[in-house]
């Protein structure tokens, strides 16, 4: 693999892929050297350059800017990873079913933390980072519930990245680093992933998966398959 389009081929026959680079979980990641780790010899890879064809970084925006079968988000060991239209269904079926987010909140299963956010975002569409914290009123002492609330989110496959767009001042100018935008993951694929989703038991759902775990790695540990498939 040497550029984007690489990537996006080869993450489009996997189905879906760790986004951070090596594959320290053993089960699955496309790019195979961690932003702190050496490229292998050869590999004109590197992170955090800025080149649109050879970052990765640069790749997680540009799949949601340029595609809409690839999303991007915290998916896998509260890590960040991709999952292509094609599979997504699946990864739906083995963590959500036909839970309703009410529902999972009335019991329990969804912090308040979480809906604060969700309810935020439902009511006002994709919203970028920053305005989602102003909007859903945490303090800076509670950076690490919101941080973990947002996490819970696109685990549990309520919320997706959907692009990033940068802050303004009050004249209109942007300044400092663009902010991750999220919206529903309803928004982000419609209704007709979420109708084959219903189709899938999770049982099925999560033998597709396994298999294609361990076709794309052998070695993959078991323990870890389960976690990366039910979040």
């Amino acid at each position: 693999m040497k550029n984007y389009n690489d990537f996006v081929s080869e993450l489009l026959k996997a189905g879906f892929s760790l986004a951070g680079g090596g594959n320290d979980e053993d089960v699955f990641g496309l790019v195979a050297h961690s932003w702190d780790e050496e490229p292998p010899p050869g590999s004109p890879i590197r992170w955090h350059t800025g080149d649109p064809e050879t970052d990765p970084w640069a790749w997680r925006i540009r799949v949601l800017d340029e595609r809409t079968d690839i999303a991007y988000a915290k998916l896998f060991f509260r890590k960040a990873g991709y999952i292509t239209k094609e599979w997504y269904p699946y990864f739906l079926s083995a963590r959500r079913g036909d839970k309703v987010f009410e529902e999972e909140y009335e019991a329990g299963r969804i912090s308040h933390y979480a809906k604060r956010i969700y309810d935020v975002i439902v009511q006002n569409g994709s919203l970028p980072l920053h305005e989602i914290k102003r909007l859903t009123g945490f303090s800076r002492a509670d950076k690490a519930k919101f941080d973990n609330a947002l996490t819970e989110l696109q685990m549990k496959m309520y919320l997706t990245v959907c692009g990033e767009r940068q802050k303004r001042s009050q004249m209109g100018l942007e300044h400092g680093w663009p902010s991750a935008v999220f919206c529903t993951t309803e928004q982000f694929f419609g209704e007709e992933v979420f109708e084959q989703a219903m189709e899938i038991s999770a049982d099925e759902a999560a033998e597709k998966i396994t298999a294609q775990v361990f076709r794309l790695n052998p070695l993959a540990q078991e323990k870890k398959v389960i976690k990366f498939i039910s979040g």
